[in-house]
């Protein structure tokens, strides 16, 4: 039985009703160094992915998931992306929308269920991420949870006029 429920929250599928969360996070500008966004998101956008969010990860690549509380109440979201089935491996992001849902664990058992999904469940070897040098909550997380540093791009991602590194973490499931 695949299990993505912690003790404090559970994750699952998106639904035609996170529409409105998800325009929000899309939206916010203060996330979108975090996401690589570059422009506002439609709400039509957001529904027709919506419509197709239950394609097999398989077929797309890619699988978001909610991170939710137990009164049901959307905390934020949760990816896997660039799912590379021949070599076993994926990179995976997250984002906790409200600054006040932080720092509360939310954000470490998501990472945990999501890693134990990812090796036990889809076979993969290893999972990737990538953090911006500046950003010293996602550096802790990750490497709470196993995630090695194996390297620094210099200059990688250009934010209002200036370049940024960011650290490329690994974890390899042996």
């Amino acid at each position: 039985m695949i299990t993505l429920k912690g003790s404090e929250i559970y994750l699952r599928a998106l639904e035609p009703e996170d529409l409105e969360f998800v325009y929000a996070v899309e939206n916010d500008e203060s996330v979108w160094e975090i996401s690589n966004t570059q422009t506002p998101y439609s709400k039509f956008l957001i529904k027709q992915y919506l419509e197709n969010a239950h394609k097999d990860i398989f077929e797309v690549k890619q699988l978001r998931l909610v991170v939710s509380s137990y009164d049901n109440r959307p905390l934020g979201l949760i990816d896997i992306f660039d799912f590379d089935f021949k070599n076993r491996r994926a990179g995976i992001g997250i984002l906790i929308k409200d600054s006040k849902d932080r720092d509360k664990g939310y954000g470490r058992e998501a990472l945990q269920l999501l890693i134990n999904y990812s090796f036990s469940h889809l076979g993969l070897h290893q999972l990737y991420c990538n953090i911006s040098e500046e950003n010293k909550g996602s550096v802790k997380l990750f490497t709470n949870q196993g995630f090695v540093n194996v390297g620094l791009k210099k200059d990688w991602n250009q934010v209002n006029g200036a370049y940024k590194n960011e650290y490329l973490f690994q974890l390899i499931n042996n």
